[in-house]
């Protein structure tokens, strides 16, 4: 008889809607403790350090992926996936978001816009986009795995 897994289990769509708005709204909570990350450094880079927007805007956001990614892998998706497998994956999001959103941010400040403001709409779109990648592509399949992994020993 083959062994069954998590994702053999039937689900009833209840369960499935309640288990992605719990996923929204803790994704979202500590998207807003990472923005808050972001926040400070971005403040420290450009008002202490008098750094110019973009290098201001690296820093801030690699402090704020690397603590997004273990809370969210941990509490969010309740994730035993690889761990270097998922930074890279997440590695691709940000090789496309990072870039566009260095360039669009600096061409805007370059133009008048307000860093923060801009910081913040760049924050806006990378929460919305980047619950997308990690539910459908980063996590895919591995959702919901962590318990169950450690409990085997898995992890």
């Amino acid at each position: 008889m083959a062994k069954q897994t998590l994702y053999d289990a039937p689900m009833n769509k209840e369960q499935t809607i309640h288990q992605s708005f719990a996923q929204i709204v803790k994704f979202t909570l500590f998207s807003i403790s990472a923005g808050v990350i972001q926040t400070i450094t971005f403040t420290l880079g450009e008002e202490i350090f008098k750094l110019p927007y973009w290098p201001s805007y690296i820093s801030a956001l690699v402090l704020s992926i690397l603590w997004n990614f273990t809370l969210n892998r941990r509490y969010t998706f309740k994730s035993a996936a690889n761990i270097p497998v998922a930074m890279l994956k997440l590695g691709v999001y940000y090789a496309i978001f990072t870039p566009l959103s260095t360039w669009l941010g600096q061409a805007l400040v370059t133009h008048g816009a307000n860093d923060y403001l801009v910081l913040f709409g760049t924050m806006l779109v990378n929460l919305a986009t980047e619950f997308l990648v990690c539910k459908f592509f980063i996590y895919r399949g591995q959702i919901n795995t962590r318990q169950k992994a450690e409990n085997t020993g898995d992890q």
